[in-house]
């Protein structure tokens, strides 16, 4: 039987006022699979252990079916978890391992049966003889699995199963996860920072930052239509292109977005989205573009809805049935801030006038749900200078856009390409790097 898991404004801090989840609201529907997304410390383990009641919540609620849980202990919660180090009993060969819970839970009954059920299923009936110290990590991990199968639990906590594994064998072992679980039909909750995993797993995907719930939806909408510029950038292979840019809507000419020294104009007549950027006028946006979104082609060959702009080739990287190119358009890259931390950049208080009655708690009680921003530009207002001459951040590669491409293409460092964008799958954010385009499906209504 499957179980349907509900957080409720769940927090966690620990000593000293160091909070790590921060008001997590998610559903977890009977049989789905969600993945848990963010960067190595974000929370997503403690959301995780707070399921499985290894560990209590500050404030909130667990509900498990719709009951309150808090109080359950682990035993009680009829989950089986998965973790990254395996956690096999070394003086146990994989039989062993495997029917242990089985002996503990159910003391009276033979778990042979169950356990070869389980091997057969895995493929793993020539590991059951062996000790821990005797199997590779994937076969550490295939017996730890069935170790949680065999049990016939309501739900699957997965704690970064495959971090310790290499390349090929995450491949492999991702696969049989699916299958497995689909199979099944067990609600499952697993925790990776690994995009590609979460991507290919997932029913949907939950981003966290800073134990904040950043956007939750299914893989192809996280990829698609970013909440902010956080999820845009830490979700997707190779990283997103973002540029600053300044809005330009002239009432006698065609509105644009100036990038340098060059400029995306928007084709007549405007879509509800790019007419809704007039309010941005002469505000400094993020624009963001995939490798996919741009295409090496001449402006004779534009096809509606794509803009010519140009680049110079700064780095060529070969991946045999791809090449990714980066190219410098005299654009000035938007960069995202400690973008691998789990945690927002701490920034120095402001002084504000204070601000009592409903205002005031409305403008705190945000504060405290916000993540932080998630971009921080200086010299706001001077996207349009040209600061080509710059060097590249340390650690960056050359360079402010990255292009996918076909073998075909014989590129140099140097050369002079011409390139043609396709607005379809142009992200533009505002300063604070939230997605302004494609607009949001639920815009503000000045009545609410």
């Amino acid at each position: 039987m499957s179980r349907a898991i509900s957080l409720r404004q769940v927090s966690k801090s620990y000593t000293r006022g160091v909070s790590v989840v921060e008001r997590l609201s998610l559903d977890v529907a009977p049989g789905e699979f969600l993945v848990l997304l963010g960067p190595s410390g974000c929370g997503k383990s403690t959301v995780l252990r707070m399921i499985a009641g290894l560990t209590d919540p500050t404030e909130g609620q667990v509900r498990l079916d719709g009951a309150y849980a808090n109080h359950l202990e682990p035993a009680d919660r009829d989950m089986a978890m998965i973790f990254q180090n395996f956690a096999l009993y070394p003086t146990m060969n994989g039989r062993d391992n495997i029917g242990f819970p089985l002996r503990i839970e159910t003391p009276r009954e033979d778990p042979r049966s169950r356990v070869d059920a389980t091997a057969r299923m895995l493929g793993i009936e020539d590991l059951l003889d062996r000790f821990p110290n005797e199997l590779s990590g994937g076969e550490r991990q295939r017996v730890a699995m069935g170790r949680a199968i065999a049990r016939h639990p309501s739900a699957f906590l997965m704690d970064e199963p495959l971090a310790n594994l290499d390349a090929k064998l995450r491949n492999r072992l991702r696969a049989e996860i699916a299958r497995l679980t689909r199979g099944l039909g067990v609600t499952t909750v697993y925790v990776t920072h690994d995009q590609a995993e979460a991507m290919s797993l997932g029913d949907r995907v939950a981003v966290l930052r800073g134990g904040v719930l950043q956007q939750v939806g299914t893989p192809r909408t996280v990829y698609a239509l970013p909440e902010n510029v956080f999820v845009a950038a830490f979700i997707g292979t190779p990283r997103i292109s973002l540029l600053r840019g300044v809005v330009l809507a002239p009432l006698d000419g065609a509105m644009s977005i100036g990038l340098g020294r060059q400029a995306l104009v928007l084709p007549e007549p405007l879509c509800l989205d790019h007419r809704l950027l007039r309010v941005h006028q002469g505000h400094e946006v993020i624009v963001g573009l995939r490798s996919e979104a741009v295409r090496i082609a001449k402006p004779a060959e534009a096809r509606p809805g794509e803009v010519a702009i140009s680049g110079l080739v700064e780095h060529v990287e070969f991946q045999g049935h791809e090449v990714l190119v980066h190219f410098n358009t005299g654009s000035q890259p938007a960069v995202v801030p400690d973008l691998e931390a789990p945690r927002p950049m701490p920034r120095p208080p402001r002084r504000r006038r204070p601000v009592g009655g409903v205002l005031g708690r409305l403008r705190d009680r945000a504060g405290a749900l916000r993540a932080g921003p998630v971009v921080v530009m200086a010299d706001p207002g001077n996207a349009g200078l040209d600061r080509t001459e710059l060097p590249p951040p340390e650690g960056r590669l050359p360079g402010d856009l990255i292009v996918r491409t076909t073998p075909d293409h014989e590129l140099r460092h140097g050369m002079q390409v011409p390139l043609l964008v396709d607005l379809a799958h142009l992200f533009v954010f505002d300063h604070q790097g939230v997605r302004i385009s494609p607009a949001p499906a639920r815009l503000p209504d000045l009545e609410d």
